[in-house]
Order: C-alpha cells, then structure tokens, then sequence
C-alpha cells in the first residue's frame, strides 16, 4: 500500500527540520558571517593609528603592548588582561580608553576617542576583533616581486609523484615534517572535476564508466575532455568573468544608459578559448563597442563622490581584477593598509579620462591635477599627451607586458582558488601578501604566460596533479588568522549557479529560454560540417520588383507548411528582416525584431511536432520612401532518420493582412500566392554570420538553459549570486538563516523538486512495466547527484518511506533529502 498522506506529511516535515538544523548549524558553527564583511582597513586602522600607534605601533612597544598585528593587539601586553572579553565592557582596551584616571587612560594624552569611534571599537572587538590578512603597524615585510621567475623544481618525492605541482607541494610538506595526503576515489574525483571545470553532475553511465576505465592516463585525458565541452567549459566560468568584470543582465545603471553588457564578447571569448593577456587588452583598449562596458563602469544618476567618478572605477577595477590589489583606500587618501597613493590611484584614473581630472582627498580637492601614470613605471609609462584612445593602448600593452609578473600570478593564484578552495594568496585581492609558497605561485604564472596564457592549460595543469585529487582538509576550529598550512583542497560550496544548475539537471525543472544576449555554442562548430553552405533565398511580396523597392511600412505575411518524420533530436533557426518581423511556429510565438542589420537565433525543436508543421512570419519594412525589403529563415531539424531544411525560397507562400497572435490570417480575403526573390545587398553583408549562427545552434541542440545565463533571482541572490555593482572575487563561503529559511521553505525550490518527483515517478513506473527492481532508479537518482548509492543506512530510511509503492510524492521528498545534504551542496 502506499504510504498515508499523514505519515508523508510527517517524513516530510522530518526532513525540512532537519534540513534546517543542519543549515542553521552550519550557519552557526561558521559565525559570525559578519566578521568577514567588517571594514577593518577604514574603520579600524585609522583610529588605532591616530590614537595608539604614537606610543605601541612599529618599534614603540609601551607597556610591553603592541599593535603591529592582530596577535599582540590581542595579548594584552605586560598586563596580559583581556582585550577580547564577554562583556565587551570588560575588555582592557575599552576600559582604558573610557578610564576617567590619568595613569591609566587611553591615550595618555590629547583628544580623546569620541563615541562612535569607541563604538566602533566595540563592535569590531565583539566580533572578535577581525584583521586584514597580512596587515601590520610595522614595517612592512614583503614587497611581491613585479618580474617573473622560474624557480627551481625539486626533486620528486617519489617516482609516481612528478608533477611539477605535487613535487612543490611534497618539497613544502617535507620541510614542515607532514607526510604526503592521502587522494580520492574515482568516483569523488568524477563529481569534483566535474562541477569544477564544467560545473555540472556527471551521468551515473559518465561515473560508472571512468569508474571501470582501467587506462592509466585516465584522468588526464577525462580532464582534456571536459575542456574539449567547449560550451559546457563556457557556461559555467561565465560565472567566475561576470563576478570579475562586474557584468550581468540586469541591474543598476542598464535602463538609464550609465552601463553597458559585454555579455556577448565575454560568451565569445570563453566558448572560443581566447587567451587571457588579449581578452584583457581588448577589456582596457575596446577595438568595438562589444568589450568598452567593462571600462565605462557604472554611470550613477545624480552627484556622486569622487571615489565614485567613471574614471576612479576604471583605476579601481583593473587594480583588482587584473592585479589583485585594492585602490580603493587610495582613491580617497592613501592606504593605510599598502603602498599605494592617492595619486597612483588618480595616474591610473587619468588614463581613461578625457577631460583634466582634479585630484580629491576625502572627497576635497586638493588643487591639483592627475596626471596619467602607470603603477609600475620600471615596465614603462604612459604618454599623457596622447588621446585617451592611444593612451589606453599603452596602458593595456603595459599591463600584459612579459616582465609583467603581478599579471599572470594574480589569475594563476585566482583559478588555484577556484579548484583548491583557497589561494595562495588569500584574500585573492590581497597581492600584496606574501604566498604560503612563493615557488609554486611563481612556477604556476611562468607556466601560464609561457602557454600562452591558455586558461584551459593553466586549468589542465592544475587538475591533472595528485594534488588535486586529495582528499579535502579537515578544517577543525582554528583561528583564522593562524598561518596557513597546505593539508589538501578544501572543500567548496557550490556557487549559486551551480547548485541550480544541479537541481535542474536532476528535475528536469530548466526554463526553455535563457535571459542572456548571446549565442549559445561554437561559431563555426567543426563538428557541424552538416550544415555547409546557406540554402535559402531573400524573399519577399511581388513589390521587391519595382522600382526603389517595396513601400514604406509595407507588411507582407510569409508562410511554408513542411513535415518531420521522427522525434527531433536537435534543431537550429536563424532569421533577419529588412526592416522588422515577428515569427510563429505552430501558432507559438517564437521571437520578433526591429532591427534588420540583426541576426536572430533561436531553438525550433520545443515547437514542432511529428508530422505537418507550419512557419509563419510578419515582415515589415521601414524607411520613409520605397527602398529594398527582404525576409530570410533557414532552419535545420535534425531527427533519426537524418538532417532536414526548412529555408525561404519562392516556394514559400506570401499574404497581405495582420496575423492573430497565434500567427493566423482569417477572412475570405486572404490570398496566398508565390514569393518573390528579393535582390539586394544582405547577402554580401550577412550571409558568413548566418552560416556561423545556423551552426551555433546546432550545437546547442537541445542543451539544458544555464543559471549562469539567466538573471539573478531572489533564490540565486539568497545562495550568494551578487549584484555585480561592484567586482567581486570570492563569494561568501558560509551559509546564512536566508539561505536556510529559503531552501526549506521557498517556493521556487519547492516547485522544481516537485516537478522532479514526477519526472522520476515516470522512470519508476516505466522500470515497473519493464519487470525492473524499482527501486534501481533511487539508485541511478543518488548516483547522478552524488556519485555514489544509497548507504545501508539510507536504504532503510528509504524503505521506511515508500513503503511497497514508490510514488511520485515520495520521489519528491528523497529529492528534498538529498539536496539539502552538505555532500549534495558541496565540491568536495
């Protein structure tokens, strides 16, 4: 019998409580999330300089107290008293600082700390006093080094350990006397490289059968693979650039004009591979409009701050996307934190301005002008004299320079992170810290430039090591300003994008179109040489024959009836209209354009069906007088029994009239007769990116839509799906009660996995006609999402839930049970 709807009710209340214990614990055990976000460099550094660092910072140390970093500020000095104390009130810092007595108030002498400053001293104590990594009062220790360096590979460890990678690690571990780690099975491999170079679950059939492959080269070549899934590789770091370059496809600034996309030439450039050093030169000297948003930041309506100016975003971006450094601090007054100045901050800024730029300190200015400047003058300079056009060739030219070291270490330490879990460098913006291991940060960014700076190759480097295959570090509870020990990768949380994505691959839940402007897939796919040369013809009404063409807002109605024998596996449409068109597939809008210079893609297979088919388009054209007009549609359709075209020729039917909104033309004045070729100029100008988007959307085929491409939602925000107002390039690692409340209990989640009970309650019942074990299929379920079956232990609760009929309600909660496991929301 199945289970009773009081007993499901039950179970599934089970597993949302414990869903949410274990999300509230986690969210606890990680606390305060806030600690991460406080503001250490510029609420903090400039009052304990101003009012402490005369008598206790650099070499002066009164009282034994000192407060060159976090660790003796928080030791107390001779007193050995309290600075971290519950109640705060108990803390030796703030009972000084607020003590009315002469021999023991802080400071000694001149003004006093007012109250917001012993306020915010207060709430950075109780938040356990949180310090910027590496920052110290005294002298600084480590300048990075601008030049690139190849430093010298130690001996392997072992003959089966290699790898550049593993013999750096094994030489570090060596010296610190820890023993070499210990790696992972195949199966947790699969599912970890998988999600990290494609961001995707591997099928049970991919797992099972790298499991059994029995070839010693194995995971390099699964690895060169899923970088060979050119769109899938694309797709997924899409997520990474947009964070970095601080695009999307919606926000702030977009409907007033103040921002720009470069969605388009990002997608192209990661779908085709394109090396880093140009993308970046192309991202600083834009050759086309397609890459210029990048640099025009964000145009904010009404005044803004100096430190918000086009110009102060253009110097801050590219210090952290680029060079992993924060010129914020130094966009206002000069860093309290590095050795940047306010007018490194400006050199840089002037470059992209094209009229004076007056320099402001605090948001005053100082009576002086910025001059364009490069921030490390030993590469070369920049000509100030130049229009901004050339100037920003220098600039990029500069930044991509060989001797430019900084460069490719920051995105060599940057994709680390991104595999490892943490940076060699962490924060990944903080540069200007020394590396837990100098060598192998310096191996990894000579590697990159000299393959070219290949970001599949640097990829590939990194995930082939045995390193990358070890088990994840145990993180125990451990201060987290302890120096850092490599013990292995540490383990991820899936990115929002990710986590959807995966939810979709087990639910079948993907929305049919996507919200970004791209196209999807390779141009010029070698794998569709199928598609060869354009077959159809520029079409038009009998008025394309007169003179100066057709009339001014004229609309003409094209039709063709076809047929499809077969279940269509994958199909591809392109369609462009001089001036405008609307098209209908079976009566299912499909698109409409205003523009004629475009070339719309669009994905046929969700409107046809076996059998007769029928196309249909409204075509206008523009202008103010007669001139040239012409419609042009190619689709190819792709079934078992072969590749079909579906293209505008004279056998296509023409209609004057307004379709209904099902694309239908009604009244018994309706007159269908032939078209008519239309010449003119659009296919010289149009043909070559027709041919390009015909094959990228074969490509596509039926291809799952991405997160990645859709606009943030209040489920991906609550996940940690940023704005993207500002670069951002490491996303919150712990879970919040947000993200706990919404997972449980968020309607859109909840929707998707209730569409999934269905979609495996139908693989149950068809394993049930087919004299299978049903339950095979909660197998294949736990295998796709995990890479692993049920434990003995699972199988119980499992049996304890559906009793001797497994029904689409109950397929439903073992989705709920799994997704909110932390081994499901993890790359481990």
């Amino acid at each position: 019998m199945p289970i009773s709807t009081k007993i499901h009710q039950r179970v599934r209340q089970l597993h949302i409580r414990q869903a949410l214990l274990w999300l509230f614990a986690v969210t606890t055990l990680h606390a305060p999330v806030l600690a991460q976000e406080f503001d250490f460099a510029h609420r903090i550094v400039p009052i304990l300089q101003k009012k402490c660092g005369e008598c206790h910072a650099g070499k002066e140390k009164q009282g034994g107290y000192s407060i060159n970093t976090r660790e003796s500020t928080i030791e107390g000095g001779d007193s050995e008293k309290k600075i971290l104390a519950k109640p705060i009130e108990e803390s030796e810092l703030i009972r000084r600082i607020l003590s009315d007595n002469p021999d023991e108030q802080m400071p000694p002498e001149g003004e006093r700390l007012s109250k917001e400053e012993v306020a915010t001293l207060k709430e950075w104590l109780s938040l356990g006093a949180p310090w910027e990594p590496g920052y110290s009062f005294g002298a600084e220790e480590y300048a990075p080094p601008l030049k690139p360096r190849r430093p010298n590979l130690p001996p392997a460890s072992d003959p089966t350990r290699t790898h550049p990678i593993d013999r750096f690690l094994d030489s570090y571990r060596a010296d610190l006397k820890l023993p070499i780690l210990p790696t992972i099975d195949d199966a947790a491999f699969v599912r970890r490289v998988y999600l990290d170079i494609i961001g995707l679950l591997p099928t049970p059939s991919e797992v099972t059968n790298y499991v059994k492959n029995p070839e010693p080269d194995k995971r390099e070549k699964l690895v060169r693979e899923l970088l060979n899934r050119n769109m899938d590789y694309a797709e997924h770091w899409l997520t990474f650039w947009n964070d970095l370059l601080r695009n999307d496809y919606s926000g702030t600034g977009f409907i007033t004009g103040g921002r720009r996309q470069i969605s388009g030439w990002l997608y192209n450039a990661l779908v085709t591979n394109q090396p880093y050093d140009s993308m970046v030169r192309e991202l600083i000297a834009p050759p086309t409009e397609e890459s210029a948003g990048f640099g025009m930041g964000i145009r904010w309506r009404g005044t803004v701050s100096a430190g918000q100016t086009v110009e102060i975003q253009f110097a801050q971006n590219l210090g952290q996307s680029f060079l992993g450094i924060n010129l914020k601090c130094a966009s206002c007054h000069d860093s309290f934190t590095d050795r940047w100045k306010l007018t490194d901050s400006y050199g840089l800024a002037a470059i992209y301005a094209n009229e004076t730029l007056q320099i402001h300190r605090c948001d005053k200015p100082i009576g002086k002008e910025a001059k364009a400047a490069w921030l490390f003058p030993e590469l070369g300079n920049i000509d100030a004299a130049l229009p901004q056009k050339e100037r920003l060739k220098q600039l990029a030219d500069l930044m991509t320079h060989p001797d430019n070291g900084r460069f490719t270490r920051t995105m060599a330490n940057r994709v680390w992170h991104r595999l490892m879990g943490h940076g060699i460098v962490h924060p990944t913006d903080a540069m200007e810290t020394k590396p837990w291991n100098e060598d192998l940060l310096d191996f990894l960014g000579i590697e990159f430039s000299e393959r070219k700076y290949d970001l599949k190759e640097l990829i590939f480097l990194i995930a082939t090591s045995d390193a990358y295959r070890t088990q994840v570090e145990r993180i125990q509870e451990r201060e987290s300003q302890v120096e850092y020990r490599y013990a292995g990768p540490q383990a991820k949380r899936m990115t929002a994008e990710q986590f959807v994505d995966a939810v979709w691959q087990l639910t079948g839940a993907a929305p049919k179109a996507i919200d970004a402007p791209v196209s999807r897939g390779l141009p010029n796919d070698p794998a569709n040489k199928e598609v060869g040369a354009l077959q159809g013809n520029w079409i038009w009404a009998e008025s394309a024959t007169q003179p100066g063409g057709p009339a001014a807002g004229e609309k003409v109605v094209f039709r063709k009836k076809f047929s499809i024998q077969g279940e269509v596996t994958r199909s591809s449409g392109v369609i462009t209209c001089d001036n405008s068109y609307i098209l209908w597939i079976n009566g299912n809008k499909v698109g409409e354009d205003g523009n004629w210079e475009n070339i719309e893609l669009f994905e046929p297979s969700k409107f046809l069906v076996q059998g007769e088919n029928e196309i249909v388009a409204l075509g206008g054209n523009g202008g103010n007088g007669p001139n040239p007009a012409a419609l042009y549609i190619e689709m190819l359709v792709e079934t078992e029994k072969g590749i079909s075209r579906v293209a505008t020729s004279t056998e296509w039917e023409v209609a004057t009239g307004t379709p209904d909104n099902q694309g239908k033309l009604s009244g018994d004045q309706v007159k269908w007769r032939p078209a008519t070729e239309a010449a003119g100029p659009w296919g010289g100008r149009l043909n070559g990116e027709l041919q390009q988007s015909l094959s990228r959307g074969l490509s596509v085929g039926n291809k799952m839509a991405r997160a990645s491409l859709m606009k943030g939602d209040f489920l991906m925000r609550s996940l940690g799906r940023p704005n993207r107002d500002q670069v951002v390039t490491v996303r919150p690692t712990e879970l919040t009660q947000l993200e706990a409340m919404d997972l449980s209990n968020g309607q859109t989640l909840a929707d998707w996995l209730k569409q999934g009970g269905v979609l495996w309650h139908s693989l149950v019942q068809k394993a049930k006609a087919d004299g299978k074990d049903e339950k095979q299929v909660i197998g294949q379920l736990y295998l796709q999402a995990l890479c692993r079956l049920p434990t003995d232990a699972e199988w119980a609760a499992i049996d304890e839930l559906v009793g001797q009929e497994i029904e689409a309600v109950e397929m439903e909660d073992i989705l709920w049970a799994i997704v909110m496991l932390p081994e499901f929301q993890y790359v481990r």
